[in-house]
């Protein structure tokens, strides 16, 4: 297997962040890596087809969350109610998704063994600590292993105390055709956005609704499977078992739908549910991992 690892040294209309490129030469894969905007995967193509969505005027834009890619979630996923959450008597306030998807991470590990990888990490400081009272250093790993992409999150406590969180993917999954999508999911319960009510999924989505975010929940196994048939793309997502909610959202009129697991749901900083445990000097791993078929 060929595989090359590098930093790309041209930028393309991304501003002034540096990517890194991850490449498998047998099966024609690349990942691309901007590690300063928010430790983001912004590009990731199988045999010349793009699977992921990226909106570049907002990514050029450092005021404005990417709407592409895969966006990380940490400590929160989804909103907590009012964007604010208890936690041992104080309040904090916290925007949706948290704040790793926004600040820059730094690039401290790169291999090419066993597949192309890079670790990028972010390290607590005044500012998370303003709405996240906890010391902390999240090493995030990108594997690219043929048509394989792994990610393997390791969330280290470095407080006195232990520290609650949830945490999770955005994906944007690139689509021109909704209505070839064919899902296999986990689950056929969900909720609405904002609502406890648990639904029955028909097995289908109505893609003339102006926007589709429901949460799927009480998942029977670690795995979905998308297939785009004007594509003859099969997407397979696997994650392991700290994830809990596998949400879709996805708005009318945009060529894109994102599938994204979860450890926990929206609220989850002032319910408790779910939530994972990081006792003081331990890490937590999580795992998701996507492979791309086609033909």
């Amino acid at each position: 297997m060929a595989v090359v690892l590098g930093k790309l040294s041209m930028p393309a209309n991304i501003g002034q962040n540096q990517p890194y490129i991850l490449s498998d030469e047998t099966t024609q894969s690349m990942v691309v890596v901007v590690p300063e905007r928010g430790g983001i995967i912004t590009d990731w193509r199988t045999q010349d087809q793009k699977i992921f969505y990226l909106d570049k005027e907002r990514f050029a834009d450092p005021t404005l969350s990417v709407r592409g890619g895969i966006p990380l979630l940490f400590p929160i996923c989804g909103n907590v109610v009012d964007d604010t959450y208890t936690l041992d008597g104080e309040s904090y306030k916290i925007k949706q998704h948290g704040f790793a998807r926004t600040l820059p991470w730094e690039v401290t590990q790169q291999s090419t063994e066993n597949g192309a990888s890079i670790t990028v990490t972010l390290r607590s400081s005044d500012e998370t600590r303003a709405v996240y009272p906890f010391n902390f250093a999240l090493n995030y790993t990108y594997i690219l292993k043929g048509n394989t992409l792994e990610m393997r999150y390791s969330h280290t406590n470095l407080s006195q105390k232990p520290m609650p969180f949830a945490t999770g993917i955005h994906p944007y999954f690139a689509v021109t055709d909704k209505s070839q999508l064919e899902f296999d999911l986990p689950s056929n319960e969900y909720k609405l956005k904002g609502e406890q009510t648990v639904n029955t999924f028909s097995g289908e989505f109505d893609f003339n609704a102006e926007e589709i975010d429901w949460a799927f929940v009480n998942l029977s196994k670690q795995s979905a499977v998308v297939t785009d048939k004007s594509r003859n793309l099969k997407l397979t997502i696997n994650y392991d078992s700290n994830y809990s909610t596998l949400v879709f959202w996805t708005v009318k009129g945009k060529d894109f739908y994102c599938l994204e697991p979860w450890t926990a749901p929206r609220n989850a900083m002032n319910t408790g549910e779910s939530l994972l445990i990081a006792e003081p000097g331990k890490t937590v791993e999580t795992v998701i991992s996507m492979t791309a078929e086609i033909g």
